[in-house]
């Protein structure tokens, strides 16, 4: 498995995790095709400029076009959670179950530590996301509670809360 920044042409990939019910039903629900391209530009431009990382999961190196999700991070702007910095990520169906989100969340983690600049990283799976908060205990993160949150205008989601000091080792 490899990390490879965000690209114009994963917009099938980003499609696939963001416009499907399934995939999004944590994340406020799936988000309209028409939005896409303009969203997969600003995360291929704010990752170009180190604004934030958005990393694609390449099972096999050999075959960096072939994609298995993605793992970002960013910090918030905004409101009481200016500055926080959050880890979130997707794997797509046919390669959950192999341990691939694990490996990209402990290697953006890592490389989070090594850059120094992200602080405590927080993770906002949803409360139902038994996959998500397990992969959060085994890379590290403490559980810090529930919170209800706004993803998008008008969708609320429980999620859980978790934190871990990417400025210390990650096990």
């Amino acid at each position: 498995m490899e990390l490879r920044d965000v690209e114009l042409g994963d917009v099938d990939a980003y499609v696939r995790m963001r416009c499907d019910p399934e995939m999004m039903a944590d994340l406020g629900g799936p988000l309209p095709r028409e939005g896409i391209a303009a969203k997969l530009a600003t995360d291929v431009r704010k990752t170009a400029a180190d604004e934030y990382w958005v990393s694609m999961i390449v099972p096999d190196e050999t075959e960096p076009e072939s994609v298995a999700g993605t793992v970002s991070l960013w910090s918030h702007e905004d409101g009481d959670e200016a500055g926080l910095s959050e880890t979130g990520w997707m794997v797509l169906p046919e390669h959950q179950g192999q341990g691939l989100a694990k490996l990209a969340v402990r290697a953006l983690l890592e490389r989070a530590r090594d850059d120094g600049r992200w602080g405590i990283v927080h993770a906002f799976p949803g409360v139902g996301n038994a996959a998500s908060n397990a992969l959060c205990g085994s890379v590290g993160f403490t559980l810090v509670g529930e919170r209800t949150s706004l993803s998008r205008v008008g969708c609320s989601a429980r999620t859980t809360g978790a934190s871990t000091p990417a400025a210390t080792s990650i096990e």
